[in-house]
């Protein structure tokens, strides 16, 4: 009997194992689907859309798919030839891999991940742009969310009737964040002319800090 996914994420816990997601979606691909060569795992992450819900680059399975060989967590079976096409290398998920797969698979599910935006950042740090300037700024980030969100919500439609329940929720989730960041920006672009008379004021500017050593010495 298995002692647990804690006890895996202990062991998978190195640097080479963190949360990668194309490892963890070529992982899952080999224990779902058996043997596959590198050609029919990124075929499956194309006709998955990988690159729309995930920061997976399906162009990346390849160099993967040997680093995933030089730790033991795929091996390879076989190769083949079909025609003329270019002989092509059957991988299989070893045990160690369907390990790797549990460990990575449940840190993911576990784990919360709230990631920086670094417009945050430079929002801040605005305080020397024009009011003019800024709320263009917010405008054009708003409109293009606006299709990113649109685009999001046609691609979860046409899609809807070829998906699971799980795939149907990722979907949702893509939508609900682009909507969350759609009404942020409007509210955003409302405060413009606040931030700018907050930045003119010198409402929240720097401390004026003083070396000691200078202190020390009079100056």
């Amino acid at each position: 009997m298995m002692s647990g996914p804690s006890l895996l994420l202990h062991d998978y816990s190195c640097k080479t194992n963190r949360v990668s997601s194309i490892r963890l979606f070529i992982l899952g691909t080999l224990s779902a689907s058996g043997p596959l060569h590198g050609h029919q795992i990124r075929q499956q992450a194309q006709a998955d859309r990988t690159e729309i819900w995930t920061d997976i680059r399906v162009g990346s399975v390849y160099g993967a798919l040997k680093r995933l060989a030089n730790e033991g967590l795929v091996r390879e079976v076989r190769t083949e030839r079909v025609g003329n096409r270019p002989e092509r290398t059957i991988y299989e998920i070893t045990i160690e891999g369907r390990r790797a797969l549990s460990a990575v698979r449940y840190e993911a599910l576990r784990d919360l991940v709230h990631r920086h935006d670094p417009f945050d950042l430079a929002l801040a740090q605005s305080r020397d742009i024009a009011e003019e300037d800024l709320d263009q700024i917010v405008a054009n980030r708003l409109a293009g969310l606006r299709v990113e969100a649109a685009s999001m919500r046609h691609h979860a439609e046409t899609a809807d009737p070829y998906v699971n329940e799980a795939e149907r929720m990722v979907l949702r989730h893509l939508i609900e964040r682009l909507d969350a960041e759609v009404r942020w920006h409007e509210e955003l672009a409302a405060r413009v002319p606040k931030i700018a008379a907050d930045f003119a004021e010198g409402v929240g500017a720097p401390q004026q800090l003083h070396d000691p050593h200078q202190e020390g010495n009079g100056q």
